[in-house]
């Protein structure tokens, strides 16, 4: 029979295995000092956009994301650090984090993983900064708009200048 400790860390690897397998993107992030109600305020607002924030043991994480094909993102995993899985849209995910990070200094966006790459700080908040999916959709929208819209203003002016032509023919006459 197995030890109840080295039950329970079996279980919670299994458990951020599957969460890997599900998730869109993961983020991993340091909250070093970061208080207990900021940090549930921070648990609500991802829940908010339908990500997870997941605190384990270091050596669980690592072991993890060996076993995950993330060796990648081990280096990353260092003092107190937490795992934000997101099933929908990272974007807004990583938005928020990156708001939250610059209301609390003491959150730290360390690292991440999208589909089939790995982010740094700097690619997460690019990533933050990226328009979300609503405004992407009408900007395409937009521009797939105008030429259309071109030629019909286009076709409608030579209508319109034949229908002049015409009404000064038919006035002089």
């Amino acid at each position: 029979m197995k030890k109840l400790g080295l039950l329970f860390r079996e279980t919670l690897e299994n458990r951020i295995k599957k969460h890997f397998k599900e998730s869109y993107s993961v983020f991993i992030i340091k909250y070093s000092k970061l208080s207990s109600p900021d940090l549930t305020t921070l648990r609500q607002s991802l829940k908010g956009s339908k990500a997870t924030l997941f605190v384990t043991k270091n050596s669980i994480a690592r072991r993890a994301l060996k076993d995950s094909g993330l060796e990648d993102l081990i280096k990353s995993v260092e003092g107190p650090c937490g795992l934000v899985f997101t099933k929908e849209e990272p974007v807004v995910t990583s938005r928020l984090l990156y708001d939250f990070s610059r209301q609390h200094e003491q959150l730290k966006l360390e690292a991440g993983f999208l589909e089939d790459r790995v982010l740094d700080k700097k690619d997460i908040e690019t990533l933050a900064r990226l328009p979300g999916k609503e405004v992407l959709r009408y900007q395409t929208v937009v521009v797939l708009k105008s030429p259309i819209f071109g030629l019909v203003m286009v076709l409608k002016g030579n209508l319109r200048k034949l229908v002049c032509c015409l009404e000064q023919i038919k006035s002089k006459k």
